[in-house]
């Protein structure tokens, strides 16, 4: 029996159907841009640069996520590639969409002469308020649930409210809200995020950092009450040390969504997970031990492009060497940029 309760169809425009779940993306997709914006501000970057920022970043993310997710499904779709394009049949990845929307952003920072890891500080929280609202959209759609789970643990134990938990109505079996979760999980990571950037010991590239490391912990739990999970066939040490590290989530009545043999023992994004957090870690304490002058995250942002843009003009005068005009504002630029001494990462 048919139990979605919410219409995924917000309205039309002649045959035009506009679905909640494309509304619900574009409003992550603003709110993200006005608070990078909004911080933006505080380093004199200008909003077009970020608008342009997330024109080039959003496309970039969904080609990301669909290649990410084809190439683990690569089976279902070798025989029929036409598939591959037919992207509102569903079948994207978060993972993914960041890494597409990183190689991106890495082209397009470096063009226009800022250090990637200072823009990425600044986005970080942007990709968390992303995710905290782009979730719903699942929830919308009756997707991306978790496994089997039972009313009275919705109500009593969690105490949802009834249209949460109605709609976790999937054709007469309830199940965990995992959209939920990790909606919630983001909230308490951008509240984390927006206070560790304003503290004086946070260096360059650690707010980014931060941003994966939260995340990944986040995910790592709530993506084994999933049952539509990408996985692979690992050795069972493997699985069994997984298995082990997610175990105390047993002691809150939490129970692991059913993963098909048939795909694999091993969930490929609790596995990339624990990868994202050790190598974030890893990155933190190695920029801090060999990068010189590792600029803080207050420290002035200045762009290389502007201070070219801005080099001090030459005075042509008749019958004299040409003498440079100093320009106060290049000479206070300059001082501005000695603070951050770090060379940008290579694409």
């Amino acid at each position: 029996m048919n139990t979605l309760l919410i219409n995924p169809i917000a309205f039309s425009i002649g045959s035009l159907d506009i679905h909640w779940y494309g509304l619900i993306l574009g409003s992550a997709a603003l709110m993200g841009l006005l608070l990078a914006i909004w911080e933006g501000k505080r380093f004199n970057i200008s909003q077009d640069f970020f608008m342009d920022l997330l024109l080039i970043g959003v496309p970039s993310a969904i080609v990301g996520a669909r290649i990410y997710y084809v190439a683990f499904m690569w089976d279902d779709y070798k025989n029929n590639l036409i598939d591959i394009f037919k992207i509102w049949n569903g079948g994207i990845a978060i993972y993914g969409a960041l890494i597409g929307a990183i190689i991106a952003a890495l082209i397009y920072v470096r063009k226009k002469g800022y250090n990637f890891w200072r823009i990425a500080d600044i986005c970080a929280p942007s990709l968390l308020i992303g995710q905290i609202i782009g979730r719903w959209g699942n929830f919308v759609n009756q997707e991306a649930y978790g496994g089997p789970t039972t009313e009275n643990f919705l109500r009593g134990n969690l105490h949802l409210p009834d249209f949460i938990v109605n709609q976790m109505n999937v054709q007469g079996v309830f199940h965990h809200p995992t959209f939920l979760y990790e909606s919630l999980w983001n909230v308490v990571g951008i509240l984390i995020l927006l206070v560790l950037r304003r503290q004086k010991f946070l260096r360059a590239g650690e707010l980014f950092m931060s941003y994966f490391i939260w995340y990944s912990i986040g995910r790592f739990f709530i993506e084994a009450l999933r049952t539509d999970s990408l996985a692979f066939q690992g050795a069972e040490w493997l699985a069994s040390l997984i298995n082990g590290m997610w175990a105390p989530m047993t002691w809150f009545g939490f129970e692991q969504g059913y993963l098909a043999p048939s795909y694999g023992n091993v969930r490929i994004s609790q596995m990339l997970a624990i990868v994202i957090v050790i190598a974030a870690v890893g990155i933190i304490i190695y920029r801090r031990k060999t990068v010189v002058d590792l600029p803080r995250y207050l420290d002035p942002i200045v762009s290389t492009k502007l201070q070219d843009a801005e080099a001090m003009p030459v005075a042509e005068v008749p019958g004299q060497a040409e003498q440079p005009v100093v320009n106060e504002s290049s000479v206070t630029e300059k001082d501005h940029s000695d603070h951050q001494g770090e060379h940008e990462p290579k694409a």
